[in-house]
């Protein structure tokens, strides 16, 4: 039979237990699709932050989403706390340019940016493409209006002085059917903005003999001093067959975003969960394994940084 000591202790704990958990937080990141990086980006970022939850009381998901504006729309209405965006969305929207033209959203901020998205070129090894300048007067798939890949394209040609009529055919094939094309020698080379390794690609230099094209230049260097949004990339060596070497080009940054309005020391815990744990978190996806902390913190910020995260990299001496 239990006793009148041993029932109030009972209570006691039981009444600690619902006391602990009024007191846990929950955030919400916003990803992308199931099948791609930004939703791995975001259930790393929560397995890390849930692993510290007995310390902190923060429990964190990361659902599926539309993606970058989905996620950073769903940041300004408060309906989510923080999420994965390009950063050249980043941009536009603390900007009120673009998509985001007359709705500046003001109270975006960084926290940091993660796996490079870069301007990719891939050409047929048979096609004698060793230069982005040696795409004038070949075969190539420039991407579909309103893509990523395509708009990309067209700063960079615009860079140059380049127009269509400087290819012998500028071909709009969107992602999913450009790797058939470069194999079946319908295109000597494509283009993609994209985060890597990557299946197409994988699969287009599967069929057909490939090299990584390097984009670079003066031209290139003054687009990346130009524009906050974009950043020199590096596509590692060997990732791809006929790869060997690293190849140089530039693109945007996936990064990881929020509102003013998301507090301090929610802001601090989740970068500390992740700058804490770096290299757990770098072991979650192939397109992590080359990031580089101090990189993080700069590259692609094209928001102002929020205070939380500030704090945490002012207290590694980052900054």
């Amino acid at each position: 039979m239990k006793t009148l000591k041993s029932l109030a202790l009972a209570g006691a704990v039981a009444l600690s237990s619902v006391a602990a958990q009024a007191q846990e937080k929950f955030i919400t990141i916003g990803t992308g699709g199931q099948t791609g990086v930004y939703f791995v980006v975001g259930q790393s970022i929560c397995r890390l932050v849930n692993r510290g939850t007995a310390d902190h009381n923060l429990k964190c998901t990361a659902p599926s989403t539309g993606g970058s504006i989905a996620n950073i729309n769903a940041i300004k209405a408060g309906d989510m706390d923080m999420g994965v965006a390009q950063s050249d969305w980043q941009f536009h929207a603390y900007n009120g340019s673009s998509q985001f033209e007359g709705d500046a959203f003001e109270k975006a901020r960084a926290v940091f940016s993660v796996h490079g998205e870069p301007f990719t070129v891939i050409a047929r090894a048979d096609a004698g493409i060793t230069s982005f300048e040696d795409l004038k007067g070949k075969r190539v798939n420039i991407g579909n209006p309103g893509s990523g890949q395509r708009a990309t394209m067209d700063v960079v040609m615009n860079a140059l002085g380049w127009t269509l009529d400087d290819f012998a055919l500028a071909s709009e094939l969107k992602p999913a059917e450009q790797a058939a094309a470069l194999g079946d020698n319908k295109v000597d080379a494509i283009i993609y903005t994209v985060g890597h390794p990557n299946g197409s690609i994988q699969e287009a230099v599967s069929t057909v003999d490939a090299v990584m094209v390097p984009v670079t230049g003066p031209a290139i260097d003054a687009l990346i001093a130009d524009n906050p949004f974009y950043a020199a990339a590096t596509i590692p060596g060997g990732m791809y067959k006929g790869s060997d070497a690293d190849t140089s080009t530039f693109g945007v940054k996936a990064t990881f975003v929020t509102s003013a309005d998301v507090g301090d020391d929610v802001v601090y815990e989740v970068v500390k969960a992740v700058f804490d744990n770096f290299d757990r978190f770098k072991r979650l996806h192939p397109a992590f394994e080359i990031l580089k902390q101090e990189e993080m913190i700069k590259d692609g910020l094209s928001a102002p940084l929020h205070d939380g995260a500030a704090k945490y990299y002012a207290e590694q001496g980052w900054m």
